[in-house]
């Protein structure tokens, strides 16, 4: 089978400084008074996987362990220090909430605005326009700048542009969790549509159970290293196991 995706020898190493700076100002003052040590943090450590074409792939892990830094790499966000990605088709992030998002403009001409960055005219955003708006329940907010949104409203505007647009390639990264129980249905739903019509999908949830529910297979990242990769309820299993081990009720 065809790989969307590919991820060959992946690492990551952020330059960070070593010690707690509270202010711009005093890092520049430590800057000029060479007061400041750096360190290599190593994000992800010769990591690599494969996704097939049409497959919805999960990654697991706990805070730090390299997830949404994975997801970055995969969307071109990020450069990784070395290593090679290879992706095959269209790709729509859903990352950072609002970060593609201009906060002085209305959510309407976010929508036109997002549009274009991922290569669709005016014209086709406007075709697509209603259903947006409908799907992310926001019609009474549409000529509102989007300063004034929460970070609720921002995922459901953000997920419904992004779904919207038939991308090849799907990249979560905890959007699912944001909103009420029937949005995240609605989210889910939209989800499996969408791999029903061969988009590729990788997500990243706290929510196991939905993992569970939507993935084919599961990447279980600790440390920037793949600890586990296999089926998907071989690996929350196992996940889970060891969740419960630091976490005992």
């Amino acid at each position: 089978m065809e790989n969307a995706i590919e991820l060959h020898d992946i690492v990551m190493k952020f330059h960070m400084a070593n010690q707690k700076i509270d202010s711009f100002k005093e890092f520049i003052i430590k800057m000029a008074k060479r007061q400041i040590n750096f360190a290599d943090f190593t994000a992800l450590d010769h990591v690599s996987f494969n996704v097939a074409k049409g497959e919805v792939l999960g990654l697991v892990g706990l805070n730090g362990s390299g997830k949404s830094t994975t997801l970055k790499i995969i969307s071109g966000i990020l450069k990784p220090t070395s290593g090679k990605v290879i992706t095959n088709g269209t790709i729509s992030p859903l990352i950072e909430l609002g970060a593609g998002f201009a906060p002085d403009l209305t959510a309407r001409e976010n929508v036109l605005l997002n549009g274009a960055v991922l290569g669709f005219g005016k014209k086709e955003m406007l075709a697509k326009m209603d259903e947006i708006i409908e799907f992310s329940e926001l019609d009474k907010f549409m000529d509102t700048q989007i300063k004034n949104f929460s970070s609720g409203m921002l995922a459901r505007l953000g997920f419904s542009i992004a779904t919207n647009v038939s991308p090849e390639i799907l990249i979560v990264d905890e959007i699912l969790g944001v909103g009420d129980f029937l949005f995240q249905q609605k989210c889910e739903e939209r989800i499996n549509r969408m791999m029903s019509g061969g988009t590729t999908v990788v997500v990243v949830s706290h929510t196991i159970e939905q993992i569970e529910r939507l993935c084919d297979r599961v990447v279980w990242l600790d440390h920037g290293k793949i600890v586990m990769m296999g089926p998907t309820q071989v690996v929350c299993d196992a996940y889970k196991q060891t969740s419960r081990t630091f976490n005992p009720d």
